[in-house]
């Protein structure tokens, strides 16, 4: 997929460019979303308001930086707004969504006890602090490399490495224990 361009940007149809944004970016930036805040509807929120703010803001977009790059940098400032804000830390949130919506009685054995131990794994890295589950989530679902995760996460290479480390370190505790 072609990272759209300062060029491409330049358009007087705003409106169809914020579509073309959201349908590269919309499910990653859902994705990363969920990854601070841990609920599907809040997540899904965010990721609208996070739109919003990119369409507002197009005009400062100078092209430094990929489109995608610049786009994350909203969405992880937002969501650590968010995580601050009054809402979340005064509403409880008392409907939840099931984790797992498929039927296993389709699923051979294989299948499902893989797909509980990558339950457990999602369930382990939610349960981390903000910062070790933005690196781990970043590092190896996003694949991004530390260069990039530095420059999106506004900390130093060194910084990452030991998140990840011991992001490693937590989960493993938690998944032995």
């Amino acid at each position: 997929m072609e990272e759209l361009t300062v060029e491409m940007l330049d358009t007087e149809d705003k409106e169809a460019l914020i579509d073309e944004i959201m349908n590269r970016y919309g499910q990653e930036v859902l994705k990363l979303v969920f990854s601070y805040v841990n609920n599907r509807a809040i997540a899904e929120d965010l990721t609208q308001d996070i739109f919003v703010k990119c369409y507002q803001s197009l005009h400062t977009y100078s092209g430094k930086a990929k489109l995608r790059t610049w786009l994350w940098r909203i969405a992880i400032n937002h969501s650590k707004d968010f995580l601050k804000s009054w809402y979340n830390k005064n509403v409880v949130i008392t409907e939840e969504e099931p984790i797992n919506n498929t039927t296993q009685k389709e699923l051979v054995e294989q299948t499902i006890i893989q797909k509980e131990e990558d339950d457990q794994l999602i369930a382990a890295i939610m349960k981390l602090p903000v910062k070790y589950r933005e690196a781990i989530y970043l590092y190896y679902y996003e694949e991004l490399p530390i260069k990039e995760i530095a420059q999106l996460t506004e900390i130093g290479d060194n910084t990452v490495k030991t998140r990840l480390r011991r992001a490693k370190e937590l989960l493993k505790v938690q998944l032995e224990g």
